[in-house]
């Protein structure tokens, strides 16, 4: 998978966050995918749990905007951004891992509290 294809899902997401659209979600995770947002806590696996988790997601009307390039190796690209919600935002790096069908089959979210600021 080209850099470029990894850095147009990383795209697609900011773009399901700005949109609300769960069906941008379902197109770039894979059937079998894992997401541990943040790391340390417990796993999503599958589709429906992964869709499930982000709906939450979606429906609090959280906006992400990009603080950084992003970053990409072998078949992962690394990507900071914040998450924009009234009166918070959180500092984030998420990892995304690619399978051989170019679906993201695992995201990891690092964060944690002392990256929440008032907003």
């Amino acid at each position: 998978m080209e850099a470029s294809a990894k850095i147009a899902m990383v795209h697609k997401y900011v773009e399901a966050f700005d949109k609300q659209d769960m069906d941008i979600i379902r197109e770039i995770y894979s059937d079998d995918a894992r997401v541990e947002d943040p790391v340390g806590t417990d796993v999503h696996v599958g589709i429906e749990a992964v869709c499930a988790f982000y709906e939450g997601a979606l429906k609090s009307g959280a906006k992400l905007v990009l603080s950084g390039d992003p970053r990409c190796s072998g078949n992962a690209v690394a990507f900071p951004f914040q998450v924009v919600m009234p009166g918070v935002k959180i500092d984030i790096i998420d990892v995304f891992e690619f399978n051989d069908a170019g679906k993201v089959n695992s995201m990891k979210a690092y964060w944690s509290d002392g990256n929440m600021k008032s907003a």
